[in-house]
């Protein structure tokens, strides 16, 4: 995405682990990563979300915050920031809001069966605009990618 077709950001006040509502645009770092994954708990998104956990600090030099984002309920983030000492917020986006502003809800195919569910999709934002978009994500060395990304702008 170059600089002339940045998005603005959709903003949401969602339930959060670490501020009870996270409203988006209220977060005050100059970078915010989002990233959407399918559920706490599952082999891809644990892995997904221990590699952010572990770039976390090399992310908050840059002034970025992390934000992971599920449609599971706070309990189950609870539960799975407990599990693996997650040091990011956790947003239960149960009624799907940020979910489908950000286009990451859609067809999902799993052994032969077809069904709505969360893409795995992450969005680098600055100044509320998006600036990078990684969409249908790979989890292995994604939240490198990331870093890396943003280590090239910043």
């Amino acid at each position: 995405m170059s600089k002339n077709t940045q998005k603005i950001a959709p903003n949401f006040k969602i339930p959060s682990l670490n501020t009870n509502v996270l409203e988006l645009k209220k977060i005050k770092s100059k970078y915010k990563v989002l990233y959407f994954y399918p559920k706490d708990n599952t082999p891809g998104c644990t892995l997904e979300t221990k590699d952010f956990n572990s770039l976390l600090s090399q992310f908050k030099k840059l002034d970025c915050e992390v934000i992971g984002i599920s449609k599971d309920n706070m309990e189950s983030h609870k539960k799975f920031s407990n599990k693996y000492r997650i040091k990011f917020d956790l947003v239960a986006d149960t009624k799907l809001e940020a979910i489908k502003a950000y286009k990451v809800w859609g067809k999902k195919k799993f052994m032969g069966r077809e069904f709505m569910g969360l893409i795995r999709s992450t969005f680098l934002l600055q100044d509320n605009k998006i600036i990078k978009e990684w969409r249908s994500v790979k989890v292995k060395d994604h939240a490198k990618d990331v870093l890396k990304f943003l280590k090239s702008i910043d």
